[in-house]
């Protein structure tokens, strides 16, 4: 897209009343014409989140977010705590002083920023410094930062080399049970028995079961209008080039919510399951990793199941979708103290209140 294309989208964003725009890659600092887009939205009255690894953060680029606040803290992804952890994960030996360059041209001005990490093989020792680190950025509060490791695969089958190397440095579910298990305190608890409460339930033969295409959208680098992040499904993406923002929200992306699906192993599994809730499993993730949009996907029903048993919800051997009164263990989780919960999962009994 260039940069009069994307401007024009924003231009009907706004008009269509949107408050704020997320600019993410890739990285999108590598569009030459970033602050000028960037200008433009604040313009338009828009908050702007960006998701940056800070790279290209530059004095000019700082002194500019100080001058004219993005109004949404700067989220930046860490690759390692050190040069040679960053390194190995980047393929970069310049990539670590050149994020911490970034940051600090932050820290000078007092521009509100976060950090987040990407656990790999490469650099998974490095999360406790990454969370040591954190402590000091005053827009972190005090809380420890998010970090990803069930990566998804590539949605283009051009290169299967890439998806192979993604299955072997994403986490296994034992590895994102252990994540967890270290930051079970009791806040993490509470809030887990509030999302189940909430959010758990069969879904049934209904593919979209989220927000897609009903909270916002997203635009990639060639002008097609996606009703989330990761999904790529070629009949299920709106060409911004042939028609308006206006018309893809409202006239196609409606569409989406009456999807059912056909899949006799979705139907028979994923929507009978009342762990939905904690599992990934979604149209566009189906897509990422068979090409459908109703094919379960192995290693996201792993870890939901992984997710489940650590929070009492089902037995060792107990598939999900086979429980006949799930409604019994949500309410059972609802009823147990956390200094229970601790005590029956092995987890260091901590914060509690």
């Amino acid at each position: 897209m260039d940069t009069v294309f994307v401007k024009s989208i924003l231009d009907q964003a706004a008009k269509l009343g949107a408050l704020s725009v997320r600019f993410t890659g890739g990285e999108p600092l590598l569009r030459d014409d970033f602050r000028e887009l960037y200008l433009h939205s604040r313009r338009l009255g828009m908050k702007v989140l960006l998701f940056t690894n800070a790279r290209l953060l530059d004095a000019g680029l700082a002194d500019l977010f100080a001058r004219i606040p993005p109004l949404e803290q700067i989220q930046i992804t860490l690759y390692g705590i050190t040069k040679e952890s960053c390194s190995a994960v980047t393929r970069d030996p310049l990539a670590y002083k050149e994020t911490m360059r970034g940051i600090e041209l932050l820290r000078e001005r007092n521009i509100p920023f976060i950090v987040k990490g990407a656990l790999m093989p490469q650099n998974a020792a490095d999360k406790p410094a990454i969370e040591a680190f954190a402590l000091d950025i005053p827009w972190q509060n005090g809380r420890k930062p998010s970090f990803s490791s069930a990566f998804d695969l590539r949605s283009r089958r051009d290169f299967e080399k890439r998806n192979a190397l993604i299955r072997h440095i994403r986490a296994t579910p034992e590895e994102v049970v252990r994540l967890l298990r270290e930051q079970a305190d009791e806040k993490y608890f509470l809030e887990m028995q509030q999302f189940c409460a909430k959010f758990m339930g069969a879904s049934g033969e209904k593919l979209f079961s989220c927000g897609a295409g009903k909270e916002g959208g997203c635009v990639d680098a060639y002008g097609m209008l996606q009703p989330c992040l990761l999904l790529r499904d070629p009949t299920l993406v709106y060409d911004l080039k042939k028609g308006s923002l206006l018309d893809g929200v409202r006239d196609f992306f409606p569409m989406l919510q009456e999807l059912k699906a056909a899949n006799a192993e979705y139907l028979k599994r994923c929507a009978r399951c009342f762990i939905n809730g904690l599992c990934e499993q979604c149209p566009a993730r189906s897509w990422s990793e068979n090409g459908t949009l109703d094919t379960p996907v192995e290693y996201l029903c792993d870890i939901a199941h992984a997710t489940a048993r650590f929070l009492g919800l089902i037995g060792e051997k107990e598939n999900a979708w086979e429980v006949s009164n799930p409604s019994a263990r949500i309410a059972k989780l609802q009823q147990t103290t956390y200094a229970e919960w601790a005590a029956e999962q092995g987890v260091a009994n901590q914060n509690i209140k």
